[in-house]
């Protein structure tokens, strides 16, 4: 009989300038993730290394990702039979700026995907250009995972339609949108709308994974494909397994036949 489920888990961290308190955060809520029956666990942007403003201490801590943090990642990921999905302080070639990357590994602790994020957040009175490069290619990173295909998007992304798209498009089912939204006024109110309207416009589950107050905004949660919400980690940290419906994707898409139907793009 074909599969047509998968159980993912929500990480929802509150992540700080530790970088081995933030690793064993991620350790435990894997270990619980895994114990719950899920095959993937996602984690948010900056999950290793995060504070209230992006600043030269972002570079500084950056590590290719061969370096320790993704390699005690992929240990953490292999030790619990999980795919593990997370955000890293990635270093570049460029003297003063880091990578804002998603770096996923499979329960063998190989790498399955890397996402550097393109969409940084220059607004709200933040310049996360500054000290953040972007990303030098717009392709669509997905993966396989459980029999899933995950699509990788990062933050200030899920403001930008166009690559939501272009990964349902390149086949992702589930897209994974790791963030550290930051508060303002009605920026809760936003997050939820947008990670509902990816899903709908794009006939996916939409799992958006947040860091906690007082950093972020929190209320990571899992969207279906006709926008319902079925999970919500409100404001503490936390984890949650939830179950993704393949056989929903496929059936909304079908009822909603927009990807033959549109005239643009």
């Amino acid at each position: 009989m074909e599969r047509t489920g998968v159980r993912i888990a929500l990480g929802q961290l509150e992540s700080g300038t530790d970088i081995g308190a933030n690793l064993a955060a991620i350790d435990r809520f894997a270990a619980a993730a895994a114990g719950d029956g899920a095959t993937l666990v996602a984690f948010p942007e900056y999950a290793t290394y995060e504070k209230k403003i992006v600043d030269a201490s972002f570079p500084a801590v950056a590590e290719p990702l061969d370096g320790p943090i993704c390699r005690e990642l992929a240990a953490t990921a292999a030790r619990h039979g999980i795919t593990l999905v997370a955000g890293v302080v990635e270093s570049s070639e460029e003297p003063g700026k880091a990578y804002n990357t998603l770096v996923a590994f499979g329960p063998d602790g190989n790498r399955l995907a890397v996402y550097r994020k393109i969409h940084l957040f220059d607004a709200q009175g933040f310049g996360e250009s500054t000290f953040i490069k972007p990303g030098p290619s717009t392709e669509p990173v997905v993966f396989e995972s459980g029999g899933a295909v995950f699509g990788l998007m990062t933050c200030y992304d899920l403001r930008f339609p166009e690559l939501a798209r272009s990964l349902a498009d390149a086949g992702a089912q589930v897209l994974l949108v790791c963030s550290s939204w930051v508060p303002g006024t009605h920026k809760t109110e936003q997050w939820l709308a947008l990670n509902a309207a990816r899903a709908i416009e794009n006939s996916v589950y939409v799992a958006g994974v947040c860091q906690a107050p007082p950093v972020s905004v929190g209320r990571s949660l899992l969207v279906d494909p006709m926008g319902y919400v079925e999970a919500d980690l409100g404001l503490e940290p936390g984890v949650r397994a939830v179950d993704v419906s393949l056989g929903t994707v496929a059936r909304v898409k079908e009822q909603f036949p927009m990807f033959r139907q549109r005239r643009l793009g």
